[in-house]
């Protein structure tokens, strides 16, 4: 079988045909599968109806993968714990559950070790709705002004995630832990490790504050460069189909998952998470 690759849309993001990823792949699949998403930014492997162990053993090929904390028992696969489950479905006697990802976003980019690659299997999907947009940061860079690239040269933004289920509680110590491991200060441009090229990296959900600035200072900035990124000649929207599979690099891309479907419907997706390359620090400054 031959790999082929099929653009989806002008600023990023292509489908890969050609190829059973169930099956083991040889490292020059593998090679080309790599060297196609670092050049489109978005890989759709469409409707491949992998088992988990099928979806672990391909998003393994390209890192090591992030396990789901045992504290997270709802969105934890027990007998896979690298899955993470995006999901609404409720359990036994709950409503249906709250939407998640609704904000631009980078995968982990509140941590030290953000996300290389993330693997997202529509398992269960509404019939209409509950699309995926991405946006291309590098494009979001090069196209600012060479005095907002001067400005924000060397400028490091606040990533925090708070969300209760991010925190251990199960004791003082996990807790103090967890929240300073989830408060990250990344730099607002990014050099890609593997291409060299530099990318916006911010984002709605995480992005807080500025460091080294007030929250008065900072917040004009933070709302434009996230504007920005989000401008419609950036985005690639996808439309799920059943069993598809995307997989996307998070250091030079935005996602965001669009809440337009009836609430009562079930939407309900598996991750795996490629753990990246170090990058920012453990942010101790001052906060909202």
């Amino acid at each position: 079988m031959k790999l082929r690759i099929r653009r989806l849309s002008y600023p990023l993001g292509a489908e890969i045909t050609g190829l059973d990823i169930r099956e083991a792949l040889d490292e020059g699949a593998v090679a080309a599968i790599r060297a196609a998403f670092l050049e489109h930014c978005v890989l759709l492997f469409r409707g491949v109806a992998l088992t988990q162990a099928q979806h672990v053993a391909f998003s393994r090929r390209f890192g090591d993968l992030e396990k789901t904390p045992e504290f997270r028992t709802r969105d934890r696969v027990p007998a896979h714990p690298e899955i993470l489950l995006v999901s609404n479905r409720p359990r036994p006697g709950e409503s249906i559950r709250a939407y998640v990802g609704e904000g631009w976003h980078s995968d982990r980019s509140n941590t030290t070790r953000p996300a290389m690659a993330s693997l997202l299997r529509a398992a269960e999907i509404p019939e209409v709705g509950g699309d995926t947009m991405f946006s291309n940061l590098y494009l979001a860079y090069e196209t600012l002004s060479d005095g907002m690239k001067k400005m924000i040269a060397g400028l490091e933004g606040v990533h925090m995630l708070d969300v209760p289920r991010q925190v251990d509680t199960s004791t003082a110590e996990r807790a103090a832990e967890t929240r300073r491991s989830n408060i990250t200060a990344q730099p607002l441009v990014r050099v890609h490790p593997e291409t060299g090229r530099k990318a916006l990296f911010v984002g709605e959900h995480k992005l807080k504050r500025i460091a080294g600035m007030s929250e008065e200072e900072g917040r004009p900035l933070i709302k434009f460069l996230c504007a920005h990124a989000a401008r419609a000649q950036f985005i690639y929207r996808h439309r799920w189909q059943q069993d598809d599979l995307l997989m996307w690099d998070n250091r030079c891309t935005n996602h965001l998952a669009v809440y337009d479907f009836d609430r009562t419907k079930i939407r309900h997706m598996e991750r795996t998470t490629v753990i990246g390359t170090p990058s920012g620090y453990p942010y101790e400054g001052p906060l909202s």
